[in-house]
């Protein structure tokens, strides 16, 4: 694993040209993906937006263009929380190979009730986790038609405190909705981690990485409007918040380069330089928590089982 200091500098607003590359980025159309997306397009790189909203899809490439002309995009319906739809929106997709794919749509519940995806399973764990998990299965043969291609999963921060209940994955017993959140986003960057051990362990030019965006707001995040609008008052009142956090757009500078630079290597974590939660990317320290391998592999073998895909690499 290259140190930071032997990487070739790193410009988190002039990432270099990745023209001819096509990136799928689930969840899109705002928030850290619509940065995601907004940076990666300026790069050159064919740009897929994968949403459960068509129209707003539509809204978020309109405002990518608006800042980056000549960017080349395009939207596929995704619905991570319904894994019966996920073929269909694999097969929609208008290209022969994924150089990459990014990780990041997801749900996030402020409180009670517990609420089931069509699927029957906790909304956060089935969408967050196991729509990625599955959607993965369904993408391998696209990513492995490309050179060395790269699946980026974005966990979270929140996820440092949390520790999986292998047997309460799906929060039936004792349901909060923050914890559940943490611990979904935990199991993401299980699997991210997994997956690449598991691709190397069967030659496979793909790689797998985790990235994470720290503390990001949407109350110092720029204006994309239609996307997002932030009034006079509400960035004044977060100003004194940049100190120790940022915004969404920062919070995509790691997501950005664990897809891009070439120096990044399969399962490394890569977030915010400062206390993890603002600032440029660096390749970060694995969590203690994350070099637990038996439950990596615990939850590989259930999130097969509730999925439907076969053990083994995807």
């Amino acid at each position: 694993m290259p140190s930071e200091s032997s990487a070739a500098p790193w410009d988190v607003r002039r990432p270099p040209r990745a023209d001819g590359r096509v990136v799928l980025v689930t969840g899109g159309n705002a928030g850290i993906g619509y940065f995601t997306a907004e940076q990666l397009s300026a790069t050159g790189a064919t740009v897929v937006l994968g949403s459960r909203e068509p129209a707003r899809a539509e809204v978020a490439m309109a405002a990518i263009r608006a800042r980056v002309p000549g960017a080349r995009l395009s939207a596929v319906r995704l619905d991570l929380a319904d894994l019966s739809s996920l073929e269909a929106a694999v097969a929609s997709l208008d290209t022969d190979r994924l150089d990459a794919v990014v990780h990041n749509a997801g749900v996030a519940l402020d409180a009670p009730p517990r609420r089931e995806t069509a699927d029957g399973h906790e909304l956060m764990f089935g969408t967050n986790h196991l729509g990625h998990f599955a959607l993965t299965h369904r993408l391998m043969p696209l990513l492995s038609a490309a050179p060395a291609a790269r699946v980026v999963t974005v966990g979270s921060f929140a996820a440092k405190s949390e520790r999986l209940d292998l047997d309460d994955l799906q929060s039936r017993r004792d349901y909060r909705p923050g914890r559940a959140y943490g611990r979904s986003k935990l199991a993401q960057m299980y699997f991210g981690l997994e997956l690449d051990r598991r691709l190397r362990a069967v030659g496979s030019t793909v790689t797998s990485v985790v990235a994470h965006p720290g503390g990001a707001l949407d109350s110092l995040t720029p204006s994309r409007p239609p996307v997002h609008v932030r009034t006079l008052g509400e960035g004044l009142r977060a100003a004194p918040a940049a100190l120790v956090v940022q915004g969404k757009d920062a919070g995509a500078w790691p997501v950005v380069r664990a897809a891009l630079d070439p120096s990044v290597r399969g399962g490394q974590v890569w977030g915010p330089r400062m206390f993890s939660l603002r600032g440029k990317p660096r390749c970060e320290p694995l969590w203690s928590h994350l070099c637990d391998l038996s439950v990596a592999a615990r939850l590989w073998d259930v999130s097969c089982h509730l999925t439907g895909v076969r053990l083994g690499v995807l």
